[in-house]
């Protein structure tokens, strides 16, 4: 685009993506291509969080593999516990159980056909003892504080996942409400003007898809058959 905000040209591209080009001016596009995964070259800021022994920002090619990352670079899990979740790139991000990283890399590719995203590079790893329905009550309420409320989707099915995350928390939910989070998640994706209400709804969708055994765990028996419920 170029022409934006009060007639100039906007700047499309983040500061990491800039600050690429002096190496690629200097060095050359071939050099730059070499660097890392084929279809996605070049370096990435990995900002790895959560139970590892050595969190940080690191600055690597694309196509690391995840263990690696958290093995090599950041010296292994906390207190030796073991592996149980890993979220890629940020919290919008798909999450992935420790049995579904194994080969996966850091790019685009390896990413979307493990059923996750690279997104910011900002990775979580969470070890055994993580209650991934608190950690998902958590997420839903950042993205429920986040929400500017133009957007009707949004500005309701924020504050209804944080809700029913929170009631399902705090041992109050029941299975019909699994159901009513995922018909959520359809009601929101897609539907909005930015995509923040995606991002509220993907940690939702992909943590109660994989780890739906711990929201069951938490809830009480229902009368009713999930699958009688609809949501107007």
């Amino acid at each position: 685009a170029m022409y934006g905000c009060w007639g100039m040209p906007p700047t499309i591209n983040n500061v990491e993506t800039l600050a690429c080009a002096p190496l690629i001016i200097t060095k050359g596009a071939e050099w730059f291509s070499d660097l890392g995964a084929k279809t996605h070259p070049g370096p990435v800021l990995y900002g790895v969080s959560g139970h590892v022994n050595r969190p940080g920002v690191y600055e690597y090619p694309t196509g690391m593999l995840i263990s690696d990352l958290i093995y090599d670079v950041c010296k292994g899990m906390r207190g030796g516990k073991k592996l149980k979740a890993v979220v890629p790139g940020g919290s919008s991000t798909p999450v992935l159980r420790a049995d579904q990283i194994e080969g996966v890399c850091m790019d685009s590719d390896s990413l979307r056909g493990a059923g996750s995203m690279l997104g910011t590079g900002g990775m979580l790893v969470m070890d055994e003892d993580t209650d991934m329905v608190k950690w998902l009550r958590r997420v839903s309420h950042f993205y429920h504080h986040e929400s500017c409320g133009q957007c009707t989707p949004c500005r309701e099915g924020t504050g209804w996942l944080e809700n029913l995350v929170g009631k399902i928390d705090d041992g109050n939910g029941n299975l019909r409400d699994l159901d009513i989070l995922m018909d959520l998640c359809s009601q929101m994706e897609g539907r909005t003007v930015c995509a923040l209400a995606d991002a509220a709804a993907w940690p939702v969708r992909y943590t109660l898809d994989r780890f739906r055994s711990e929201f069951e765990a938490k809830c009480k028996p229902s009368a009713v058959s999930a699958g009688d419920l609809q949501l107007a």
